[in-house]
């Protein structure tokens, strides 16, 4: 079951689709079930998912907190490789955010992800966005001592640009990637996945899903509560999202992956951005148990060469302004 990999110099054999968290924090995905959530994450590593990223950020550090439950339901804490992030802080409940990569915040942030998820090391800590008040020497100097502390085993960057990349691996090693990447929002193809390539960087790619986009299951009409991203996402507002959901309907009528290979629109999109240069893994969440189930059917099999062309033809008719949501 499952579909596994080496994780670049680390040494981690780990799934290939990792479990995200942001939708089990509730924050910004207008709340969630804590039952629910815990369900999903046991679904998801008993479909042989062994790889879960997180983030204090997601519900303000209630999806740590709901992994760490799931981490001790499961009872085999060692099968489990568990990412999390650090350097944003929040004040007013929530509503002010900011990047704070600081060596303090860190050392900080690092102790209370330790406590929130009951583990006594975190495998992959990674700083979630790059925080240019911060020398990024700074932040590394302070991931390298709590690595040697034996508080996380590897490091790794979300959101950095190759240039800044650079500067990190000047001080230490930089273990991993996470850029947002999917079938609609492609703009790590033109620096951070052939960079990570060149250097051998493995990477866990975010939004594989675009938001809930490709799943197929809007019909471009719908409208969102209040408290979740997807009401600012231009995506998600005309005329954009009329022609985001055609570009779908296009691909489910031309490759037709529901009837030539079995499998879901939602399915299909995760294993074309497994299928991508530079992709070591793709992070999808779930909501529900079904949710995870289906994830996993992204799975132990490949798009034809001549379908990925097609694709690729199909996409060239988005928007001009596919661009990740910042």
């Amino acid at each position: 079951m499952g579909e596994y990999v080496i994780f670049g110099s680390t040494g981690l054999r780990v799934s290939r689709l990792v479990l995200g968290t942001w939708v089990t924090g509730g924050w910004a995905w207008g709340g969630s079930d804590e039952n629910e959530a815990l369900n999903a994450i046991i679904t998801a590593f008993e479909n042989g998912i062994n790889f879960v990223d997180t983030a204090p950020i997601y519900g303000f550090g209630r999806a740590e907190e709901i992994v760490g439950k799931a981490l001790k339901l499961w009872g085999k804490r060692e099968d489990i490789v568990v990412a999390t992030k650090g350097g944003l802080e929040w004040d007013n409940g929530g509503r002010n955010i900011r990047r704070n990569s600081r060596p303090e915040r860190l050392a900080q942030e690092v102790d209370q992800s330790l406590k929130r998820l009951g583990v006594d090391v975190i495998d992959l800590y990674q700083i979630h966005w790059p925080d240019e008040q911060t020398p990024f020497e700074d932040s590394m100097e302070m991931l390298i001592k709590l690595r040697e502390a034996g508080k996380i085993r590897f490091i790794g960057l979300s959101n950095f640009n190759s240039s800044q990349i650079e500067r990190c691996r000047k001080v230490g090693p930089v273990h991993s990637l996470q850029p947002p990447y999917n079938m609609f929002e492609r703009e790590a193809e033109k620096d951070v996945l052939p960079y990570c390539i060149r250097h051998g960087i493995p990477t866990l790619v975010y939004g594989g899903l675009c938001r809930g986009l490709l799943t197929g299951k809007f019909k471009g009409s719908e409208s969102f509560p209040k408290g979740d991203l997807r009401r600012h996402d231009p995506k998600f507002k005309p005329p954009a999202f009329q022609q985001y959901v055609r570009i779908i309907e296009t691909i489910r009528k031309e490759v037709c992956p529901e009837k030539k290979y079995g499998k879901t629109m939602a399915q299909f999109a995760l294993r074309w951005a497994l299928q991508r240069p530079g992709v070591t893994a793709v992070i999808a969440g779930a909501r529900t148990p079904e949710q995870a189930r289906e994830n996993c059917g992204a799975l132990g099999w490949a798009i034809d060469k001549e379908d990925m062309e097609i694709v690729d033809n199909i996409l060239s008719q988005c928007p001009s302004e596919s661009k990740p949501l910042r």
